[in-house]
């Protein structure tokens, strides 16, 4: 077996455990339908120089949209617009020989439909996820579940199929490696949690129950992030957990970001991406405050550092530039 192929058969989590410095990897999104896969290898090729040890690919659910027919009616119709997350994590690992993490998401998705994705990624020999629960579709008011409800639940379902049984109890003919997979943790809670104490103990099920590392919500204070990591150990989670930083490219993010994604943005980054006049200012001062808490992290040993390179691909880039 080749050094690339050896590299490739660790699972994620030893390959961050046996990394020397602070490991880097990004997140990207499958392909817009009708769009080939040329945009997601530019990313890649953009950022491959930092020897990515791994790179998550999202799963989209299908959202109901009212569509006019031939009649001139309108009726209801469900659009997938980013689909392929199997096929594209398939074609990654294929042409760079790169760890692939393909999330894996209760959202939208039926427990019939999860163990076939299993099925694929197994016959892919593709055996690092990341279980999610996803966010409830555009139409929704609440999350509506189509599946599972909760990540903790999606995660028994991944445990039983590693444990050799398929959804209706029978028992798999050939044992599969079973799949290594990390869970989602949140620095400033989960929106839906009825406190922090609340999210921490359901961080620490996760982790009881075979999450092999954790990997944050994108933060823009570190503070939080120590905060939340010391809270984790105290409870007793001793799992990597691996902060998640996103650099802000463009000036309405200021007030975005913290809506979609619940993430405090603080008063010192906030007063200078007031000061911006142009998108371009924006992603300046974006690049440097995300610079300085990758320094940060790094100084202070965190395993890995995980990049959110939507529309930050350049960014992430430069950030990297200076801290790799």
């Amino acid at each position: 077996m080749s050094d690339n192929h050896k590299k490739l058969a660790m699972s994620l989590i030893d390959k961050i455990k046996s990394a020397k410095k602070t490991a880097f990897s990004f997140e990207l999104l499958p392909p817009l339908k009708g769009n080939g896969i040329s945009g997601v290898y530019k990313t890649i090729d953009t950022l491959l120089e930092f020897d990515p040890k791994y790179i998550n690919i999202t799963t989209h659910r299908s959202e109901k949209i009212y569509k006019e027919n031939e009649q001139g009616l309108y009726e209801q119709v469900s659009v997938r617009n980013r689909p392929g997350t199997v096929a594209v994590a398939a074609a990654i690992k294929n042409k760079y020989n790169i760890t692939v993490v393909p999330h894996i998401i209760c959202s939208g998705f039926t427990k019939e439909e999860t163990e076939y994705v299993l099925i694929d990624l197994k016959f892919l020999d593709i055996n690092d996820i990341l279980l999610l629960r996803g966010d409830k579709a555009k139409h929704e008011s609440t999350f509506v579940p189509t599946g599972h409800e909760h990540a903790t639940e999606l995660q028994k379902q991944v445990n039983r199929f590693n444990e050799g049984y398929f959804l209706d109890g029978s028992e798999m003919k050939i044992k599969e490696k079973p799949f290594s997979y990390g869970m989602a943790c949140y620095p400033e809670k989960h929106e839906e949690a009825p406190n922090m104490e609340s999210d921490l103990y359901w961080a620490k099920k996760k982790v009881e129950n075979g999450a092999e590392y954790l990997v944050t919500q994108m933060f823009f204070d570190n503070q939080k992030y120590f905060d939340f990591v010391k809270k984790c150990r105290e409870i007793g989670i001793d799992v990597p957990i691996i902060p998640g930083l996103k650099p802000i490219t463009f000036m309405n993010q200021l007030t975005v970001l913290p809506k979609i994604f619940k993430s405090d943005i603080p008063e010192d980054f906030a007063r200078e991406l007031r000061k911006c006049k142009t998108d371009d200012e924006a992603k300046e001062v974006g690049v440097e405050w995300c610079t300085q808490q990758a320094k940060e992290l790094i100084a202070n040993n965190v395993p890995s550092i995980h990049f959110y390179t939507l529309m930050a691909t350049e960014s992430v880039k430069r950030v990297a530039q200076e801290v790799y």
